[in-house]
């Protein structure tokens, strides 16, 4: 039996439309996850939803408990994983409001507890992380934006940076040379801990911002608020596609 596991972002630290039936707080080896997983029904499927940032969106990035939040999905039998996550836009097919699902990711995080494998007592394991997104989950959820009016890029490479503060304009610019097209704060090691755990992991990103430097005024939290608000309707009304039409 496979469930679907969503892990919401920015702008989604509560779900509307999932009706919850229960509430799971996990103890895992590594901690308290940010929050008690939700789990309930979603466009008629069963699914579990954890808010990374908490319920109260109180934990920033750099501080979020990745590895207990992918831990205690896999117990309590999570099989595939999407991520919600909002970011800057930083090319051009990137603005604010745009949805996409990127293929690859770029690490410039620092200081994160970045495997689940690092106890000396135990064999050392490398994973292959080459492809960082699961192709089957990413096929779905293009598949459902295909089928909706939205807007939207396929691919992209994600550049995960350390927060909780935005970027400079200077650092925006070395992203781009280094080529990433969006940029985010939670990507890693998320993706990576799925992937240790051998758990299927896509993105649906939401663009909230042009990047610093990418347009001319100073980005403030009211611009990045307001497209969020709008735009994660449209996220949640993929993911309810997506949900709908899971194998279960």
């Amino acid at each position: 039996m496979r469930l679907l596991g969503i892990i919401g972002g920015s702008g989604l630290a509560q779900y509307p439309g999932l009706e919850i039936t229960e509430q799971k707080q996990v103890e895992t080896p590594y901690g308290e996850p940010s929050a008690a997983i939700k789990m309930g029904t979603l466009n008629g499927k069963k699914v579990a939803f954890l808010p990374r940032h908490g319920d109260r969106h109180s934990i920033p990035p750099h501080r979020i408990n990745y590895r207990a939040n992918i831990h205690a999905l896999k117990v309590i039998g999570v099989t595939d994983i999407l991520a919600v996550a909002a970011v800057g836009g930083i090319t051009d097919k990137y603005a604010p409001g745009v949805l996409s699902v990127p293929d690859q990711i770029i690490d410039y995080t620092y200081g994160r507890e970045m495997t689940l494998f690092d106890d000396p007592a135990e064999p050392l394991v490398h994973v292959d992380f080459s492809w960082p997104f699961d192709s089957a989950l990413r096929n779905g959820l293009k598949e459902k934006l295909a089928e909706s009016e939205l807007k939207w890029n396929d691919g992209g490479c994600y550049a995960a940076t350390q927060g909780p503060r935005l970027e400079t304009a200077a650092e925006i610019t070395r992203l781009e040379r280094d080529g990433c097209d969006i940029v985010g704060m939670t990507g890693m090691p998320e993706a990576v801990l799925a992937r240790e755990l051998a758990l299927p992991y896509a993105m649906l990103s939401l663009v909230v911002n042009p990047a610093a430097g990418k347009s001319s005024h100073e980005i403030t939290m009211a611009e990045i608020e307001a497209v969020i608000h709008d735009g994660m309707a449209n996220v949640c009304r993929v993911l309810a596609d997506f949900a709908g039409s899971y194998t279960a």
